[in-house]
C-alpha cells in the first residue's frame, strides 16, 4: 500500500516536470498554462507546493527583467509617458471608489484598503507591501490574496480575445491591461498574448505602475496610524531599466537579445502555470461575497474607465 502511494506520487510529480518543460518549450500558450496549473493542481495536487510561491516570486523577476532586453529606451520613454496620466488617474480614482463602495459594504475597514490597494497598483506585491503597515491580520490578507488571485486569472483569459472583439491596436491592448489588470503576471502574460508591440507598452507602463506602491504604502501608514513599519520596493524594476538602458545603447548581437527575449517568454508561461497550480479554491471560497462584490466592481470600473480614457487618447 506504501509502495503504491510512492509510486503515485512519482508519477505526480513527473508529470508535472513534463509541463514545466512544455511550458518553457513554447507549445503551450500563457491563458492555457494558468488554467492547466490551477487543473493539475485540483485533481491530482501539487508536489511542490512549499517551494511554489518563491519560484514564482524569482521566475516572474528574471522573465521582466529578460524582457528588457528586447526593449528600445526611446520607445519605452514614449509608451509610459502615455500610461503615466491614466496610472494617476486610475490610483486615485480606484482608491476613492474602493473606499466609498467598502463603507456601503459595511466591510472590515482593512481588507477593503488592501483589495483597492491590489486593484490600483499591483495586486499581491501591494498587498504585500501595505498589509503590514496597516497591520493587517492574516484573514484580511488571505482574503483580498483569493479576490484579487481570482479576478487576475479571468482577466489573463478573457482580455486578449476582447481586445481583438473592441479592434484595439497593440499600443492601446498594452496600456489597457497595464492599467486594468492587477498582478505584473497577468498582464505581462495577456499583453505576450496579444502581440510584441502590445507587451512591451504593457510591461513598461505596469512596471512604472508598480512604483506607485512606495507612496501608497506612505499612504497607508498615514491612514492606519501604522508607525515603524517598513515599506517594501520592488528593486528589481531598476533591473528591468537597466537592461533596456544596455539593450539601447551598448553593441549587443542581435542573436543574444532575442535568445535573452525568448527565454524571458518562455519563463513567463511557466510562472504562469505554477500561479495557476498555486491557486487554492480555499482562498476563493473564504472570501465571501462581500470582498468579492468590491473586487468585480472595482475591476469593472477600472477596465471600462481606462478604456474610455483609451479611446479618446
Amino acid at each position: 500500500m506504501e509502495k503504491d502511494k510512492n509510486e503515485s506520487k512519482t508519477i505526480v510529480k513527473v508529470a508535472f516536470i513534463i509541463i514545466m518543460v512544455l511550458c518553457i518549450s513554447g507549445y503551450v500558450s500563457s491563458p492555457l498554462a494558468l488554467v492547466g496549473g490551477f487543473l493539475f493542481s485540483y485533481f491530482l495536487g501539487h508536489p511542490f507546493l512549499t517551494l511554489n510561491s518563491k519560484a514564482v516570486n524569482w521566475l516572474l523577476k528574471i522573465a521582466v527583467v529578460g524582457l528588457g532586453f528586447g526593449m528600445n529606451l526611446k520607445e519605452t520613454l514614449a509608451a509610459g509617458k502615455d500610461g503615466f496620466l491614466l496610472t494617476v488617474f486610475s490610483i486615485i480614482a480606484t482608491l476613492v471608489v474602493g473606499y466609498l463602495v467598502g463603507k456601503l459594504l459595511k466591510m472590515n475597514r482593512k481588507t477593503s484598503h488592501l483589495i483597492s490597494s491590489g486593484t490600483a497598483i499591483c495586486g499581491g506585491s501591494a498587498i504585500a507591501a501595505v498589509s503590514p503597515v496597516i497591520n493587517a491580520s492574516e484573514k484580511d490578507i488571505s482574503i483580498s490574496l483569493g479576490v484579487i488571485f481570482l479576478l487576475n486569472s479571468i482577466a489573463l483569459i478573457v482580455f486578449p480575445p476582447l481586445g481583438h472583439l473592441l479592434g484595439l491596436s497593440q499600443h492601446q491592448f498594452g496600456l489597457w491591461c497595464a492599467i486594468a489588470i492587477h498582478d505584473t503576471s497577468s498582464v505581462v502574460g495577456a499583453a505576450y498574448a496579444f502581440g510584441d508591440e502590445a507587451l512591451k507598452v504593457a510591461t513598461t507602463v505596469k512596471l512604472a505602475r508598480a512604483l506607485w506602491i512606495i507612496p501608497l504604502a506612505l499612504l497607508s501608514v498615514y491612514l492606519f496610524k501604522g508607525k515603524g513599519k517598513s515599506v517594501k520596493i520592488p528593486y528589481f524594476i531598476f533591473l528591468f531599466v537597466l537592461a533596456i538602458i544596455l539593450n539601447s545603447y551598448l553593441p549587443i548581437p542581435e542573436t543574444i537579445t532575442t535568445s535573452i527575449t525568448g527565454i524571458s517568454k518562455s519563463l513567463l508561461v511557466l510562472t504562469l502555470f505554477l500561479i495557476g497550480a498555486g491557486l487554492s479554491l480555499d482562498k476563493i471560497k473564504s472570501a465571501g461575497w462581500k470582498p468579492m462584490i468590491l473586487g468585480f466592481t472595482l475591476w469593472v470600473f477600472i477596465s471600462v474607465s481606462a478604456l474610455l480614457a483609451i479611446f479618446s487618447l
